[in-house]
């Protein structure tokens, strides 16, 4: 799994070092509405994620009842 992972992120930062190593120039308009839309595409992926591991982020935070095993708890 590691091993997989480090091939990912190895293959992520050549893919990004080949990126700006072919950059042309742009001759383009960015307006002032594009800073807002990256920043509703940031937060939506961090509340996105926030919801799917809620559960998880829950048990760190609660501790378990002694008499009863983990498992079986109610969520």
């Amino acid at each position: 799994m590691t091993h997989n992972l480090r091939y990912f992120a190895v293959t992520l930062m050549l893919l990004v070092a080949l990126s700006f190593a072919l950059e042309r120039q742009a001759h383009a308009y960015v307006d002032p509405g594009s800073g807002l839309l990256i920043f509703q595409g940031i937060s939506a992926v961090f509340s996105g994620a926030l919801f799917y591991f809620r559960r998880r982020l829950k048990n760190l935070f609660v501790k378990a009842p002694k008499g009863i095993p983990q498992s079986s708890r109610p969520s």
